[in-house]
């Protein structure tokens, strides 16, 4: 006799199976009595934790991202930094990022909400940890650190997912860091006021000669 799930176990597997019928179904498909099916359980043991779809669609989205969730990494420089954590989601997130942008976009239509922005919401957490420890060293100043140049890197990564369903190479990734966001974010400082042209004397010069000759 299979053993009786319960609490957070029992929750697990629930929302384990409503993302699987998510991603084999699409939103459009997608029932709650599919997902009782598929978990092995009662109608009433899911209507009690959410009472319509898209309640359990906003659950499981948000339980596989906390899953999927992936530790910022700490190389000393924010250069390497953003390069590991793109990397990282390159090899692991090609069939999320797809599943997401895809299956889900009847949910996106009807709720107003964008895949941009989920991801988003997974991924800042991890963002500010990097970014935090980049100020801290001093690499860049907080105020340059606006939300769109932070999530500018993932952003186009995420586009590229969806142009080519495939992993980025490389290249790619170190060229959007290294072309797009580092100059993005850098602190280029005020520009100098220009001086006068090249060949005649500033007017405050002009004005010492004037005075020295009487």
């Amino acid at each position: 006799m299979p053993e009786r799930r319960r609490g957070a176990v029992l929750e697990k597997a629930l929302l384990d199976a409503a993302w699987e019928e998510l991603t084999e179904s699409g939103y459009a498909r997608f029932t709650m009595d599919a997902v009782v099916q598929r978990a092995g359980t009662s109608p009433s043991v899911l209507y009690r934790r959410w009472s319509d779809r898209d309640q359990l669609v906003r659950a499981a989205i948000a339980h596989i991202l906390e899953e999927s969730r992936i530790d910022a990494p700490d190389t000393g420089s924010l250069r390497e930094d953003v390069l590991t954590l793109m990397r990282e989601i390159n090899a692991t997130r090609v069939q999320l990022v797809t599943v997401m942008s895809v299956q889900l976009a009847g949910y996106y239509q009807e709720t107003g909400a964008g895949p941009g922005d989920l991801f988003a919401a997974a991924r800042d957490k991890t963002a500010d940890t990097l970014f935090e420890r980049a100020v801290d060293r001093g690499e860049i100043r907080p105020e340059r650190l606006t939300r769109r140049i932070k999530s500018l890197p993932f952003d186009l990564l995420r586009h590229e997912f969806l142009t080519t369903f495939a992993p980025v190479p490389d290249h790619v990734l170190e060229e959007i860091v290294d072309t797009i966001f580092l100059p993005s974010s850098a602190d280029h400082g005020p520009h100098p006021a220009p001086g006068p042209a090249p060949g005649r004397a500033s007017p405050k010069r002009d004005i010492d000669r004037k005075d020295a000759g009487q």
